[in-house]
């Protein structure tokens, strides 16, 4: 009976130590349900997205506008100088100035996403910390991008959210400096087609607004 009574417990504890979840695993569950949030279970159903991609600087303003078939990585960029084609899956040295700003817009559209997709970069999270913008009490998560690869090696991004794993502001932190680059909000959250898009993002000093107009996603 009671070498029957010691195998019970060692299979316990066995099974519990199997059950329990490594840093590693708790964050990047942490980085699904933010995707998850924003619509990431549809994604696979997405066969086009249009956007146009805005920055407003005091008197300045700048757009350009994309249309993206994610399945077959066919790219259109429509600025006001020019409007170039090309297939994001086989950049060469005649698209590589456009892929780099559609990388940059899509990255902006859809940055929840990016937490799954780009799995080379390392993901930390912390408890309840202030959020530099609002001052609430809010979750925080960090991609570190590596130092080698990709067209803004060793960036950083800090990302607020609340208990509902909605993003409110987030960092940006060039080459994982310790001082913020740029500190932006989370506002207007819009569903599209089952997708969430956050169209506005002010800066601290609300100078600086990056939005994005015409969204449809099919």
């Amino acid at each position: 009976m009671k070498k029957i009574l010691i195998l019970l417990v060692v299979a316990i504890v066995i099974i519990a130590c199997n059950d329990a979840n490594t840093p590693e695993e708790i964050e990047k569950s942490e980085a699904v349900l933010i995707a998850e949030a924003s619509g990431f279970h549809n994604w696979d159903n997405v066969n086009e997205i249009k956007f146009t991609f805005n920055v407003d600087r005091t008197d300045r303003h700048f757009d350009r506008t994309w249309t993206w078939e994610p399945k077959t990585g066919k790219v259109i960029m429509e600025s006001a100088k020019d409007t170039v084609v090309f297939n994001h899956k086989s950049v060469d040295s005649t698209s590589f100035g456009a892929d780099t700003a559609f990388v940059n817009d899509k990255y902006w559209l859809l940055a929840p996403f990016n937490l799954i997709w780009d799995d080379t970069a390392e993901i930390t999270t912390s408890e309840k910390v202030l959020a530099p913008m609002s001052k609430d009490s809010l979750r925080m998560l960090t991609i570190a991008y590596p130092a080698e690869g990709g067209y803004t090696p060793g960036d950083a991004y800090d990302y607020y959210y609340d208990d509902n794993y909605d993003i409110k502001e987030w960092v940006f932190r060039h080459k994982n400096g310790e001082e913020p680059s740029m500190i932006t909000s989370w506002e207007g959250a819009l569903d599209v087609n089952g997708i969430r898009i956050y169209t506005t993002h002010n800066n601290m000093n609300r100078d600086v607004k990056i939005y994005f107009t015409n969204v449809s996603i099919k």
